[in-house]
């Protein structure tokens, strides 16, 4: 595939992107109708948003939801397309209200059919290529595609690609799943639009394999071992490594030119939230669906998340925000083509597959 099918290449405005169950899920079926005054809500979304300690931005806006409404939010967490493949298991008897993942996970979701139409208040307030036109999804949080590398073993960050394939990285270099994790297929994206297509990008990723751990099912459990020094380098996003970088004081976030003396580039990775079709509480659902979008939460999003509002008006100016804005400075972002890696997403992971042997 050619560069110009996978990505615009104009600069684009900024996209300003475990508890494993929190709560033992009901059985009701899915029916939107069914027991519609029950008080909770399912959520069933991408790691990243869930601070470790309970202090991310999903633990003050769940929390705030739940005093301001009474309704008792229940969550599951887990890569994009984990949470994807679970929605699909479970069309026959539906289990969560709202689903949250990371580009292009929440266009296949759409086209599995998982998704029904819902504009939450707010959304008018979000930029056009940070939602779906037709109204079956919209971004709560805004993010970009980024790497980490341990600040204390290596005096400055890798400046591109070929970097990492050097023999001081052998079994240093790990990155997220592929096609299982959101940023792992992110990682594939920038390297395709990096390398200028497909063939090129897994024959780099093909080399990379020398120095590589092996895949990881979740992108968070990377930036520990990056701190720890067992890592030198590995994927990860703006939002979540830079809320992690406040308890790990070794993590550092950068972003791979393509070459030496080249920019670094970037891309906007944004939660995406939709309504789920047959939602057994699908009121509720909405209700934290425009709980996410309003102004309160919308300006916590950098204060307590680390990450980039999803709604335009907000202008954030607390520390978090500036020293985000400082991270972005002199980064090219450029805009995936979603539809069309959605759409040839199989693909690409089974060549990614065959590069790596994994």
């Amino acid at each position: 595939m050619h560069r110009n099918t996978l990505t615009t290449l104009k600069p684009v405005a900024a996209v300003t992107g475990s508890l494993v169950l929190a709560a033992t899920l009901s059985a009701c079926g899915g029916d939107s109708s069914a027991d519609s005054n029950a008080k909770t809500v399912t959520v069933y979304s991408a790691d990243g948003l869930k601070g470790e300690k309970g202090d991310g931005w999903y633990d003050r806006v769940f929390k705030d939801f739940e005093t301001k409404t009474g309704i008792k939010v229940k969550y599951v967490e887990g890569g994009s397309g984990e949470m994807v493949q679970r929605a699909v298991r479970e069309k026959s008897n539906t289990q969560a209200d709202l689903l949250i993942t990371l580009p292009p996970f929440i266009q296949q979701a759409q086209a599995k059919g998982l998704l029904q139409k819902y504009v939450p208040a707010g959304a008018d307030k979000v930029d056009g290529g940070a939602k779906s036109p037709d109204g079956m999804w919209t971004s709560v949080v805004n993010n970009y595609f980024g790497f980490v590398y341990n600040k204390k073993e290596l005096k400055e960050a890798p400046k591109n690609w070929d970097d990492l394939l050097e023999a001081k990285y052998k079994n240093k270099i790990q990155y997220s799943t592929p096609g299982v994790a959101g940023d792992g297929t992110a990682l594939v994206i920038k390297a395709m639009h990096d390398f200028g297509g497909k063939e090129a990008a897994m024959e780099y990723l093909r080399k990379l394999q020398a120095n590589n751990v092996g895949p990881s099912a979740s992108t968070g459990k990377l930036a520990p071992k990056v701190d720890k020094g067992e890592l030198l380098a590995a994927n990860g996003d703006v939002q979540m490594n830079y809320a992690q970088s406040k308890t790990m004081p070794n993590l550092g976030i950068w972003f791979p030119g393509t070459a030496s003396g080249t920019k670094p580039s970037s891309f906007g990775l944004p939660y995406a939230a939709g309504l789920v079709s047959k939602a057994p509480h699908s009121a509720n659902g909405k209700k934290l669906l425009d709980f996410m979008l309003s102004e309160q939460a919308q300006k916590q999003v950098s204060e307590i998340g680390g990450g980039f509002a999803a709604r335009t008006d907000i202008k954030a100016t607390d520390a978090n925000a500036v020293a985000l804005g400082r991270l972005m400075q002199g980064v090219d972002v450029f805009q995936p083509d979603w539809m069309d890696i959605s759409k040839n997403l199989p693909d690409y992971v089974d060549a990614w597959k065959s590069a790596t042997g994994s």
